[in-house]
């Protein structure tokens, strides 16, 4: 992971805390909001105490910023617009630990969760999900559709069995035929979608 860039936002007494601290924090510190040009892209992080909502341009800005948001509070309770809360008093480790494990949470959810047709695809939770209803999937439906997601075309039988189970294009099996029927079925005893996994004479798709 590079060093984060992180842009704090509160009153001056927590951002010259902040700016004493620099030498010794994990991270890449800005404070200027004069820099931010209501479009924040060069940060990270969104790092702020509960007083710079107050503001109504800053608490805009940071509403519609769609990345990491910490907030800095003396209130133990996590809003659900914010990614994590640093409870107030803290010390040096513990913003540098919230930052790092923030970020880093948030990185691996996002690189765990991939959307397909209308649906969100969980991997970490190895669950496929649709108007807060979900179901849970085995490894091998996950790597089935993480195959389908990465071609566009039809996939047959035998390639699915080469990259799922390593199986030679020749091997007589009814296994991903057996797969991708389970897979079906459970989405649509869920979700009521019989055409999830389309299949023609060159073999299955999406």
């Amino acid at each position: 992971m590079h060093k984060l860039n992180v842009l704090a936002f509160g009153p001056s007494n927590f951002i010259l805390t902040l700016i004493e601290l620099k030498p010794y924090l994990k991270f890449n510190l800005s404070s200027d909001v004069n820099n931010l040009d209501k479009n924040p892209t060069n940060f990270d992080i969104l790092f702020f105490h509960e007083e710079a909502l107050i503001n109504k341009e800053i608490k805009e800005i940071i509403d519609k910023y769609h990345s990491i948001k910490i907030l800095a509070s003396v209130k133990n309770k996590i809003s659900n617009n914010y990614d994590s809360i640093l409870k107030l008093p803290t010390t040096l480790n513990e913003i540098n630990s919230i930052i790092e494990s923030t970020a880093a949470k948030k990185i691996f959810n996002i690189n765990s969760s991939i959307k397909i047709k209308e649906y969100l695809l969980d991997k970490n939770e190895k669950k496929i999900s649709k108007h807060n209803q979900s179901v849970i999937l085995t490894e091998k439906e996950i790597q089935l559709l993480e195959i389908f997601l990465k071609n566009m075309k039809p996939i047959s039988k035998n390639k699915i069995l080469s990259l799922v189970w390593n199986y030679a294009p020749e091997a007589d099996t009814h296994t991903v035929e057996t797969h991708i029927y389970r897979l079906r079925k459970k989405i649509n005893d869920k979700f009521l979608d019989e055409k999830f996994i389309k299949n023609d004479k060159d073999g299955y798709y999406l």
